[in-house]
C-alpha cells in the first residue's frame, strides 16, 4: 500500500484522480490540497456525492507537509504553477506525475514560446519522462518524474505512431480535426460555454498542444481543435498520404503488431466517443479513400481518463511496479 497526495484536487483532473485513486487497492490517499485561501472544507463539501467515501480536509499546499506523508504525488494544477512545486516536491526526494505541460517539452525556448513564460527550471526537462506508456514504458519504470501527456496529444500520437514509424506515409500535409467534450476546457471555461454548442478554436497552428504532438512524432501538422456538447470524450481524425497502394488490412495488421499487449489500445471498427466514456481505453479504427490514396485515422478516448487522470494512474502503476490495469478496469 502507497500513500497519494493529490495537490489541485478542485479541479476536473483532481475530482478524477480523487474517483480512480479511492477504489486503487493499493493506494491511500493521505492529503488533497489546492489554492483553497486558507479556506480549508472536507472534500465531501466540494463533492457532495463523495460523502461517507472520500472524507478528508482539502487544505492549502504545503510542500514539506504533503511531502513527508506521501510515496507519490500528483500535480493537477494549471501551466505555469505546476513547474516550482514540483521542483519542491523532486527535492525533497518524492516522484511525482505533473498533469500540467509544465514539463512535457523538452526544448526550453520552445516551451516559453508557446507558454508565453520562463522555464526556472530547464534542468528538470531533460529528466522528465514523457508519460504515454505505449511508447516509454521502460523509461516511466526508472523515473520519478513524469510528464503527463495532453488529451489531445494522446488521441493524436497514439492514432499516428504506427503509421509513421513505418514510414508508408507522407510525414508533410498531416491534418488532424479534434472534438473535445466541454471538461476539457477546465472548471472555467465550463462557466462560460453556452450550450449546445459547436465550434473550432486556435485556428491557424497557434494551439499550444502543437509542439508536443511535433516533438514526439516527429513531423509538422495542421491541428485544428474543436469544442462540442457534451461533457466529455475527445475524438481526432487524422489524415496522412500514403506513399504506396497498400490495403486497410495491412494497415490494421500494422496497428494490431506495435499495440499487441497494450491494455488500453484497442483496434475498432468505428470508433466513438460513448464507447470509451469513463474508461481509459484509446480505441482506434482505421480507413482508406482509395480515390485520395489518403489513410483517415480517428481514435478517441475519455478527455479526463485516458486523456489525464487515468493515464496518471496507469504511470504511477508503472512507476511502483504494479499491474499496470490496477485501478482502472
Amino acid at each position: 500500500m502507497i500513500n497519494a497526495a493529490i495537490v489541485g484536487a478542485k479541479s476536473y483532473t483532481g475530482e478524477e484522480l480523487i474517483k480512480i485513486l479511492f477504489k486503487h487497492p493499493k493506494v491511500k490517499i493521505i492529503s488533497l490540497s489546492g489554492r483553497m485561501q486558507g479556506n480549508s472544507k472536507h472534500i465531501c463539501e466540494i463533492y457532495p456525492y463523495l460523502k461517507g467515501q472520500v472524507d478528508i480536509l482539502c487544505e492549502d499546499i504545503n510542500e514539506e507537509k504533503i511531502a513527508k506523508e506521501s510515496d507519490i504525488i500528483f500535480t493537477a494544477l494549471p501551466h505555469k504553477v505546476s513547474m516550482e512545486i514540483v521542483a519542491k516536491f523532486l527535492k525533497l526526494g518524492k516522484k511525482v506525475v505533473d498533469l500540467s505541460a509544465d514539463f512535457r517539452i523538452k526544448d526550453p525556448e520552445i516551451y516559453e514560446k508557446w507558454y508565453e513564460t520562463k522555464h526556472i527550471f530547464p534542468e528538470l526537462l531533460k529528466k522528465a519522462v514523457y508519460g504515454l506508456p505505449e511508447l516509454y514504458r521502460e523509461k516511466i519504470k526508472k523515473t520519478n518524474l513524469v510528464a503527463n501527456p495532453g488529451c489531445y496529444p494522446t488521441t493524436i500520437i497514439l492514432g499516428c505512431y504506427p503509421i509513421l514509424k513505418e514510414n508508408i506515409v507522407n510525414k508533410k500535409n498531416i491534418i488532424i480535426d479534434s472534438k473535445s467534450g466541454i471538461s476539457g476546457g477546465g472548471r472555467e471555461f465550463v462557466k462560460t460555454y453556452q450550450s449546445p454548442n459547436t465550434y473550432a478554436y486556435k485556428i491557424g497552428g497557434i494551439h499550444r498542444h502543437i509542439p508536443e504532438i511535433e516533438q514526439e512524432l516527429k513531423c509538422r501538422v495542421t491541428f485544428t481543435p474543436h469544442v462540442i456538447p457534451q461533457e466529455r470524450g475527445m475524438l481526432s481524425t487524422i489524415y496522412l498520404n500514403l506513399k504506396k497502394v497498400i490495403s486497410v488490412n495491412e494497415i490494421i495488421r500494422i496497428y494490431k503488431k506495435y499495440y499487441e499487449g497494450e491494455p488500453f489500445v484497442r483496434i475498432v471498427e468505428s470508433a466513438q466517443t460513448k464507447e470509451i466514456e469513463n474508461t481509459n481505453y484509446c480505441n482506434i479504427a482505421i480507413n482508406i479513400d482509395k480515390r485520395t490514396n489518403n489513410i483517415i485515422i480517428t481514435s478517441v478516448i475519455d478527455n479526463l481518463v485516458k486523456g489525464a487522470s487515468g493515464q496518471a494512474v496507469q504511470n504511477m502503476n508503472i512507476m511502483f511496479g504494479f499491474d499496470e490495469k490496477e485501478g482502472l478496469v
